[in-house]
């Protein structure tokens, strides 16, 4: 059985006397393990809490370095980690915070080649990625390796959050959008820009949702979708049931390996170039 040290046992004291984590959810923490896809608006806040929550190990993948532009947003990184891979950056910033964690990094984009074998040995896994391909390959993986995922996401004012937990009967992200949308329809961040403070109050959701999972207390996202409008300073939940027919997670699924959208990546470059 894992004993606190002295250091743990105040690091972690406003857990402990919380009845509904305790010593022993503490413990359940920190032996956790999460993946987060992304270093960005999302995976920036979400990262933090949890490591500060004493998330024993925590992976994080990130093909990009950081850019001046993300500083408005993604708060794991500083000024001087302009040009560095996000990464580096995050992992850091997370190691800074709390030594009791583990960080693993993955600095390579997931594909339908390597993300199985990524997150396979994770216990939560949290999808802050800002692309509809990478979207649709997480929630696949998920699927296929029966893991519970925290999906955010976020445009402009407005940001949504569920958990996807399928393979125990609820919906994933194809009960929602069973198809990407066209290439081109719907703009990037980048392109309608996004209100950065939205991020943060996304992405420390989606680390309260993933805590919460990890300690089998209160309500789970699961079957519920969780609509946030900044401007109106208002939520609402709206519930989502399991598409029977969805091509993915139903007894009529089609989908039986994981699908790769690089195509519509490549034709979004053009039609943004």
């Amino acid at each position: 059985m894992m004993e606190f040290t002295e250091e743990q046992l105040e690091r972690y004291s406003r857990h402990i006397i919380l009845p509904e984590v305790g010593g022993k959810g503490q413990k359940k923490l920190l032996e956790a393990k999460v993946f987060c896809l992304g270093a960005g608006g999302l995976g920036s806040p979400a990262l933090m809490y949890l490591a500060a929550a004493g998330v024993g190990t925590i992976g994080i993948a990130d093909g990009d370095c950081v850019d001046l532009s993300n500083l408005q947003r993604q708060i794991i990184h500083f000024t001087p980690d302009v040009g560095r891979p996000k990464v580096e950056s995050a992992a850091e910033k997370i190691r800074a915070l709390n030594p009791d964690v583990k960080v693993i990094t993955y600095n390579e984009r997931l594909t339908a080649d390597n993300v199985r074998e990524i997150i396979r040995d994770y216990d939560i896994l949290l999808d802050g990625s800002d692309n509809f391909p990478t979207r649709y390959l997480m929630n696949d993986a998920a699927y296929f390796e029966k893991k519970t995922l925290v999906s955010g996401s976020m445009f402009r004012f407005d940001g949504q959050l569920t958990t996807f937990k399928p393979h125990e009967g609820y919906h994933c992200y194809r009960c929602i959008y069973p198809e990407p949308p066209p290439p081109g329809l719907v703009p990037s961040c980048q392109e309608a820009g996004v209100l950065g403070a939205l991020a943060g109050t996304i992405g420390v959701l989606q680390a309260t949702e993933a805590i919460k999972e990890i300690l089998g207390i209160g309500e789970s996202l699961a079957g519920q979708l969780l609509i946030f409008d900044a401007l109106r300073m208002s939520f609402r939940k709206v519930k989502v049931r399991k598409d029977p027919e969805c091509p993915l997670c139903s007894e009529k699924a089609v989908i039986k390996e994981l699908v790769t959208y690089e195509e519509s990546c490549e034709l979004m470059a053009q039609r943004r170039g």
